[in-house]
């Protein structure tokens, strides 16, 4: 790959792109904006039980806050790659580098968690073990599993939500245009945090470590790698290098989650505000940035009595420290980056040399992750996410609907409905996933109130 050549304003779906007012990568942030599967996200969980007394972020607000520090990184690599690498004649590239770079980081950023399924992490584990659990299942005499080819299966006992943002982002559900929101390929490579299938999952590696697209997506995967001349690794199984913006969306999304997720345990009576400002000036202090005068940070945080304000304050230094080590590391690994053979994720070569992060991961494991609030949401999320998926899989396989079957197909929305169009086991089966994985925290815990009869006063 060279950096002259790997952007594109070509979309998902389509050749032609439109003379309008704004950049094609300014689009791309504003239709991920007002798209509702990104609405959705304010009411799926990040970490801590939502709604609550007190305001924790949700999918949405990360996401959001996520944009915010990706906009940054894409603004202090792209002035130094356009003034250092791109050659000065090379106007498209000047022009992207310096003043379109930014919106793709951000852009990507909002979208790097719009595939994920309500109830943060055990809803992805709630899919993945109930065609692990129900392998075995009869239907019509077959198993569940005899339905499905190995990367098909894959797929499914390994559900990922960072393939299903691929998937939510460019597939053409039923009635939807071809090419889904028909995003640039740009932003769609920026978010391919795993550019191999399921097959090629390879925990040695970082950009194997999962997977970034269902087969399902297949095509539309090779469609953006080899528009945007990222290096084939393997065709069988098929794997990428990574593009080198996925770093800074990467870094963006990981500067958030340690950082903020432990200003909202504070926000709860989880951990102490001693705790939550030692371990952010230990960051500071650790990294010590030449913009930074810790002493004088330390003053200021002294000077500020409310017990939020302050420890706001040192979670926007210690963002901003951050974001500035993780601009300094991508240029200083840069041809590694664009050469794919930066084997590393930005954060964690800082952590290396940076004891303090490493402290931060030790505490949210120890006092966050381990909650006991946290553990309840992921078991309810985990019934709740495998009861629908019984209730509905079983319902589009059978040939000869029996009980419930036709009454069940009859509450699936018509976007998800490609199981009345395909004879595809698979095809049937990801528009079940679609549907579920598509709901909000409320709307799939109703959902299963409902339809267990638990709460049947609302059928009236």
């Amino acid at each position: 790959m060279d950096w002259s050549s790997c952007h594109s304003e070509r979309r998902s779906g389509t050749s032609k792109t439109k003379e309008v007012p704004r950049t094609e990568y300014q689009r791309d942030y504003d239709r991920l904006i007002f798209a509702s599967s990104f609405r959705r996200l304010q009411n799926k969980t990040q970490v801590f039980p939502l709604p609550g007394s007190t305001f924790v972020h949700n999918r949405l607000t990360h996401s959001l806050e996520v944009a915010s520090v990706g906009r940054s990184l894409g603004k202090i690599v792209g002035d130094h790659i356009a003034a250092k690498l791109i050659a000065a004649d090379d106007e498209r590239s000047q022009q992207f580098y310096r003043y379109d770079l930014s919106s793709v980081i951000a852009s990507a950023c909002l979208a790097h968690d719009i595939g994920n399924p309500a109830f943060g992490h055990s809803g992805e584990k709630a899919i993945s073990n109930y065609f692990i659990e129900n392998k075995d299942m009869q239907i019509e005499g077959r198993s569940l599993r005899s339905f499905f080819s190995d990367g098909e299966w894959m797929d499914l006992i390994n559900f990922e939500g960072n393939a299903n943002a691929i998937r939510v982002l460019t597939h053409a559900y039923r009635d939807k245009p071809v090419g889904g929101m028909r995003l640039t390929m740009t932003t769609l490579a920026s978010i391919l945090k795993y550019p191999c299938e399921s097959t090629a999952v390879d925990r040695s590696y970082y950009h194997r470590k999962k997977y970034g697209f269902f087969q399902s997506e297949k095509e539309t995967f090779l469609d953006i790698v080899q528009e945007l001349g990222m290096i084939l690794e393997s065709d069988q199984p098929l794997i990428y290098k990574r593009h080198p913006f996925v770093y800074l969306v990467e870094a963006a999304d990981d500067i958030c989650y340690r950082i903020i997720d432990m200003e909202d345990a504070h926000r709860l009576g989880i951990i102490s505000k001693k705790m939550v400002s030692e371990a952010y000036l230990n960051i500071l202090e650790h990294l010590n940035r030449p913009e930074d005068d810790v002493s004088r940070v330390k003053d200021t945080f002294n000077k500020i009595m409310d017990a939020n304000d302050s420890i706001a304050y040192l979670r926007a230094k210690s963002i901003n420290a951050l974001t500035l080590e993780t601009a300094d590391v991508f240029l200083k690994h840069q041809q590694e980056i664009i050469n794919g053979t930066f084997n590393d994720t930005l954060i964690d070569h800082i952590e290396k040399s940076c004891g303090a992060l490493k402290e931060v991961i030790r505490l949210s494991v120890e006092h966050i992750y381990n909650h006991h609030s946290v553990i309840e949401i992921e078991i309810t999320g985990y019934h709740v996410m495998s009861h629908l998926l019984d209730l509905f899989v079983p319902a589009v396989l059978r040939t000869q609907m029996v009980g419930t079957d036709r009454m069940a197909q009859r509450l699936i929305p018509l976007q998800f409905r490609e199981f009345e169009t395909s004879d595809s086991p698979y095809v049937k089966v990801m528009s079940i996933v679609d549907f579920i994985s598509g709901m909000t925290d409320a709307y799939a815990t109703e959902f299963y109130r409902k339809t267990t009869g638990i709460d049947i006063s609302k059928h009236r």
